[in-house]
């Protein structure tokens, strides 16, 4: 039985999946999308998105990610709600790529990845209790919501800097909690911290809890770790800013990733260092992350793909 090759495989829904599949869908590839475990992508542990351009009222992230997955289908995509587990890339100009949804192969000519980034959490159980009612890992997502309040940041990397000086702008006060006696972040954003006046830095201290009503976070709770004294600070937003880890397991050893495993694509596209494979999203960007931003790299992956199609046919 000869297996069908498809023209597009897109893996992963967030913003830049779907918009792939949007405008690949519009360019007759027939494209088929797997959804992976989290439907949607981290837009659907957003409650509100307030940023995104088209929406004067805002709109929830997982609303909104069912509206472009209505799109999408629209223009006929066909969306699996399935996880890829492996792939096999071909290396060569017009290769057929393959991919595995547990043991079912899929054979495409062009495969778009948008696998996105996970934030990476404390694991605390709170995080999970609050999450939608005041901790956060994306302090440009939802910072505004917090304009005039007390929070906290988690973290002592560049991440962690950034989300501090960017909330102050917006807060009352930026509590920093940063585990060692020193930050990991670059001079240059420690000197932005140390010179914002409403930042109070607060080394050796960890977060070991989070104290509400109504799945509402009221206080976080921190422990300074050579003491090993508790106390409370009360806040209303906690945010965790330890990083992301890409979602590249699967493409290990075959696209080229930087040294945090993010995918690497050439300069003003969306390709990789395989030919018909492309990247969009979170899973090759750790800078802007932001829903906007992905989409629009997935309509470059999407045209990008077209093109690298119609150039084979000649």
């Amino acid at each position: 039985m000869e297996q069908n090759i498809l023209d597009c495989v897109i893996v992963g829904s967030g913003p830049s999946g779907f918009t792939a599949a949007i405008y690949a869908a519009r360019a007759d590839l027939k494209p088929e999308l797997y959804t992976g475990l989290e439907p949607g992508g981290q837009l659907t542990t957003t409650t509100e998105v307030d940023n995104f351009p088209g929406y004067p009222a805002g709109i929830t992230g997982p609303e909104m990610m069912m509206d472009l997955q209505k799109q999408a289908e629209r223009f006929d995509t066909k969306v699996h709600y399935e996880m890829i587990t492996k792939a096999e890339f071909s290396k060569e100009a017009g290769g057929v790529h393959k991919l595995y949804a547990g043991n079912k192969e899929i054979l495409a000519k062009t495969v778009i990845i948008s696998t996105g980034a996970t934030a990476k959490y404390l694991g605390l159980d709170d995080e999970k209790k609050y999450a939608g009612g005041g901790v956060s890992a994306c302090a440009t997502c939802d910072g505004f919501f917090y304009r005039g309040k007390d929070v906290v940041v988690v973290g002592a990397g560049d991440t962690a800097a950034e989300e501090a000086t960017y909330l102050a702008k917006l807060c009352k006060k930026v509590t920093l909690l940063v585990r060692k006696d020193v930050f990991r972040a670059s001079k240059a954003m420690v000197h932005r911290v140390e010179s914002t006046p409403n930042i109070e830095v607060k080394f050796h201290h960890e977060l070991i809890g989070i104290e509400g009503e109504n799945s509402l976070v009221e206080r976080a709770v921190i422990i300074n770790n050579q003491t090993q004294e508790k106390s409370t600070v009360d806040v209303e937003g906690i945010f965790i800013a330890i990083g992301h880890k890409p979602n590249t397991d699967i493409f290990v050893g075959q696209v080229d990733l930087d040294e945090n495993g993010y995918i690497l694509t050439e300069k003003g596209s969306s390709r990789t260092n395989l030919p018909g494979v492309f990247a969009a999203g979170d899973v090759q960007d750790h800078i802007y992350r932001q829903a906007i931003t992905a989409a629009g790299s997935g309509c470059m992956a999407a045209m990008d793909a077209e093109k690298y199609l119609a150039e084979l046919h000649g």
